[in-house]
């Protein structure tokens, strides 16, 4: 397969731990950012392990070994490292120590970590000389804390070295001893989505939402959207749908699914629960669009900002989400605009937010519109990738890129942050 033609902007290497097909909101951020500076002239590759055996597997739980591919994902080149094992979640990538080495040989102005990546950090701490070095934290290392700590030193070698650090909101600086700890280099940069499919939804995305609809028979469908693990709450959705109508609908995989179907079971809900496991992207827009709220009930810290709440608001969906503190969680969805926000672990106050929506009249549609009017303004894809090369180029001592339309936003986002 040809190259295709690459603009003449800064030659930005992005390293991150998979790549989609993989799913998961850290995935989709480093395709949709790196598709996004590709647009706007940045030569942009990406290096990454590869996350299966089989291209069509779309899910990184897989801890086997995998095969090394090179492919093109529009104007972004993307090489997927094999993976020979993966032990305490770090992969073991023979080749990435010469793939990065050749890689950086070739010219590279930013190099752009996405952690957590324990394996990648490593990687670039073995590189005596390295080009401008961003982080993106994505998340602190919340529960586990001896791992975290054992590997603190490490991080912090790579974090002294690096120009800049960047948080996915100002409000998640502030609950960060790390981030506090280099808060000079920190600056904010919030995560957008590609608004097209969701604003103009394909003809898939609207069968699959007659699907959804008829499904829910009528009945009000609450839609949860991420991988089945501790930080998601979804003990907390399954308790409060004790104390609403209609239908849950959980889409994702994890290793906590045998204990909630089990936990389902107990409370009495499991015949209102539907399990969908990963669905494609266009089914997945039918979802939100047919679904009466996403309901993103997290409950740590693990969950610094919440991609699938930019999604549900970009089809007009109302989100119940919680008032994590020290996330970008309540800073994307805000109550009573676009939402409503709850306290953490509170199965109650879940309940009585979505009876809202329900017996309310208009408020669903109310807060509907606000969160595709929030989406539209502040949560694109092209902002976002403005806002990055700006950060680049100020950090590189180059001239700032010359945007119209939408170049001031990403400043007003970083400042208003920890609303």
């Amino acid at each position: 397969m040809s190259a295709p033609r690459v603009g003449a902007g800064p030659r930005v290497l992005h390293l991150g731990k998979f790549y989609p097909p993989a799913s998961g909101g850290i995935e989709s951020h480093v395709q949709t950012l790196a598709r996004a500076q590709a647009a706007q002239g940045a030569q942009v590759e990406v290096l990454c392990a590869n996350h299966s055996r089989d291209s069509a597997n779309t899910s990184h739980e897989f801890r086997g070994s995998s095969p090394t591919r090179e492919e093109w994902d529009g104007a972004v080149r993307v090489v997927r490292l094999g993976r020979r094992a993966s032990v305490a979640r770090m992969d073991v990538l023979p080749e990435l120590p010469g793939m990065l080495r050749r890689m950086l040989a070739r010219g590279v102005d930013v190099v752009h970590l996405h952690v957590p990546n324990p394996t990648m950090l490593l990687a670039l701490d073995c590189v005596p000389r390295l080009p401008a070095v961003f982080i993106t934290h994505h998340s602190d290392i919340i529960r586990q804390r001896v791992a975290g700590a054992l590997f603190r030193p490490l991080e912090l070698l790579l974090y002294v070295r690096a120009r800049r650090i960047l948080s996915d909101s100002e409000a998640y600086v502030h609950g960060s001893p790390l981030l506090r700890m280099f808060r000079s280099k920190v600056r904010a940069l919030p995560l957008g989505i590609d608004l097209g499919p969701y604003l103009q939804p394909s003809v898939e995305a609207l069968r699959a939402e007659a699907h959804w609809r008829q499904e829910a028979g009528g009945e009000p469908l609450w839609l949860m959207v991420g991988r089945l693990v501790y930080y998601k709450g979804l003990f907390t959705a399954l308790e409060a749908l004790t104390r609403v109508p209609g239908r849950l609908m959980v889409v994702g995989v994890g290793p906590l699914e045998e204990e909630a179907r089990a936990r389902a079971k107990a409370l009495g809900v499991a015949d209102r629960v539907t399990w969908a496991g990963y669905l494609p992207p266009d089914s997945l827009t039918g979802a939100y669009r047919a679904a009466t709220a996403l309901w993103f009930p997290s409950n740590a810290r693990s969950e610094a900002y919440g991609l699938s709440q930019a999604e549900a608001m970009a089809c007009g969906l109302p989100v119940l989400n919680t008032a994590i503190a020290h996330s970008g969680v309540p800073w994307v969805s805000r109550h009573e605009e676009t939402g409503l926000t709850v306290p953490v672990g509170d199965a109650l106050a879940l309940a009585r937010a979505a009876r809202r929506l329900v017996e309310e009249p208009g408020l669903a549609e109310q807060l509907g519109r606000g969160a595709r009017a929030r989406a539209e303004a502040e949560l694109r894809h092209d902002v976002m990738a403005t806002r990055s090369l700006t950060l680049y180029a100020e950090a590189l001592g180059r001239p700032v890129p010359t945007v119209e339309g939408p170049s001031e936003v990403p400043q007003r986002q970083a400042a208003s942050g920890s609303a």
